[in-house]
């Protein structure tokens, strides 16, 4: 057993604190990672607050950048010292998996969200008693972690550790439904509504394919003054008259519209600031949404669900990597760094809308 520092929910809804814990020895399929940061991601929150009690208490965090200290007896894809940016987990064999899509693995909710491994175990312990973990295959709110095979990515050593976390969740989900799914040519229209970190990393990856114009909605001005600053024609908050604004703004409608936030107001929105033909991602996480079915079918609307950016992370992440060092991609203006302690802290932060991605720091 070896004894970590990690951010323990104690049940639904409850803060995070940092704790004393014990960490068991990697699997098979798994590796040993220290830990060297961490992004915070709405999805982190989202869980927290309707995970269930009887799988508490839990670490969460799931967007995770260390060192490799150990592997499993099975794994191959790395080894002790290399870097990693760590990213859900998928089994490798499913049809899904097999196609390029493990996003969509066939195993995915006992691998990401069932509190534990495969077989109910969990590496991590608290005075004694199991510890619920395997949050997207990692659990990455601790000072190492016991992660999945297949969620680790190896990254140049030179890469910024504030750079290399939200490549694993948030960056590969904006820029992912952009470039592996929606695939918009030079001069397409394109809306993102809620300029968050997935919003922005959406943002950016569509000003890197030439999309034009490239619209922002979002309530905070500081982040929409950043989506202009990163290469955004106009951005918009939300209100009376919004989608008469994005309809002029992109001569008559959009061709796509990614939308993160979650809210069914703006879902709707989404359609009526689409031109005929376009095309609706769906993004952020949320409940029902009601649309009118006869409008989708008159404007030949194409509605699609995205996790993930539908991204197969070996390979999506090293693009997103080059992208990055050709200017394309500056996630770096994103992110505002605290330490791994004040997690409570970087949570405030983004909540309030006064920084976009908290990425928190191990000494």
């Amino acid at each position: 057993m070896r004894r970590v520092r990690a951010a323990v929910v104690a049940a639904p809804g409850a803060p995070f604190t940092v704790r004393d814990a014990e960490l068991g020895d990697p699997g098979p399929r798994e590796g040993l990672v220290r830990m060297t940061a961490v992004g915070v991601c709405h999805t982190d929150l989202g869980m927290r607050d309707t995970w269930p009690r009887r799988l508490t208490p839990m670490v969460f965090g799931h967007e995770g950048t260390g060192l490799v200290e150990a592997v499993g007896a099975e794994v191959s894809g790395v080894a002790p010292g290399d870097r990693v940016c760590l990213t859900f987990a998928s089994c490798g064999a499913c049809g899904e998996c097999a196609a390029g899509h493990p996003a969509y693995c066939h195993a995915a909710q006992t691998l990401n969200f069932s509190g534990g491994r495969e077989d109910g175990t969990t590496p991590l312990s608290l005075d004694g008693a199991p510890l619920r973990a395997g949050f997207f295959g990692q659990s990455s709110f601790a000072t190492y972690a016991v992660v999945h095979e297949r969620g680790m990515v190896r990254v140049p050593a030179g890469l910024p550790d504030e750079v290399a976390a939200p490549l694993g969740c948030g960056g590969q989900t904006g820029a992912g439904t952009v470039l592996n799914r929606l695939r918009p040519g030079p001069g397409s229209s394109l809306v993102v509504l809620g300029a968050g970190g997935v919003g922005l990393s959406a943002l950016m990856a569509a000003v890197a394919v030439g999309c034009d114009p490239v619209v922002a909605v979002d309530p905070v001005a500081s982040r929409r003054a950043l989506a202009v600053e990163l290469g955004a024609t106009a951005a918009l908050a939300p209100g009376d008259g919004l989608v008469a604004a994005l309809r002029e703004l992109t001569g008559g409608g959009a061709q796509y519209v990614v939308e993160t936030t979650g809210r069914p107001e703006m879902a709707r929105r989404a359609v009526g600031a689409l031109r005929p033909r376009g095309e609706l991602a769906l993004l952020g996480l949320g409940g029902e949404v009601t649309f009118d079915v006869m409008g989708l079918r008159a404007k030949g609307v194409r509605v699609h669900g995205v996790i993930e950016g539908d991204s197969d992370p070996g390979r999506f992440v090293p693009e997103l990597i080059g992208l990055y060092r050709r200017g394309l991609f500056p996630i770096d203006r994103l992110v505002t760094t605290f330490p791994f302690e004040e997690i409570e802290a970087a949570v405030a932060a983004m909540r309030d809308g006064s920084v976009v991605k908290p990425v928190l720091t191990f000494v």
